[in-house]
């Protein structure tokens, strides 16, 4: 009788490796999740420091006419609208004169993360600026 039973061929998994398999999946999203959320936060500060360096660049397009001596609105150079990471546009500002134009852009999200924001110079609390000279 004894024999019998051990010739059944139980197909499966053991409720215990069961449980090492959700305690492994568990470990390694407690290690992912946080990094995910940093990446993602700086994404935000990435997209305010593109949206100024698309700025430049169209300004610099704009100057290439020999016509253009004053600085523009962001609506004349085609930006009046900038991107977000969420949909939600960023806010951009000129100032200066032809010679030393500034552009500022606000992070509207305000996830940029201060610790990335003090890292860098351009950075002031959710505002990034560019100098073109």
């Amino acid at each position: 009788m004894l024999s019998k039973m051990r010739k059944m061929d139980n197909k499966g998994f053991t409720l215990i490796e069961l449980m090492i398999v959700i305690a492994i999946i568990g470990i390694l999203a407690a290690i992912a999740i946080p990094n995910f959320i940093a990446y993602r936060n700086k994404a935000f500060c990435s997209a305010a420091e593109s949206d100024a360096n698309n700025i430049a660049s169209a300004l610099a397009d704009y100057f290439a006419i020999p016509s253009h001596i004053t600085v523009p609105a962001l609506a004349d150079i085609g930006m009046n609208t900038l991107s977000g990471p969420t949909g939600a546009s960023n806010s951009a500002t000129l100032s200066g004169g032809i010679d030393n134009i500034t552009i500022t852009v606000t992070d509207v999200s305000s996830r940029c993360p201060s610790d990335y924001q003090g890292s860098q110079t351009d950075w002031n609390s959710s505002v990034f600026t560019k100098v073109m000279r």
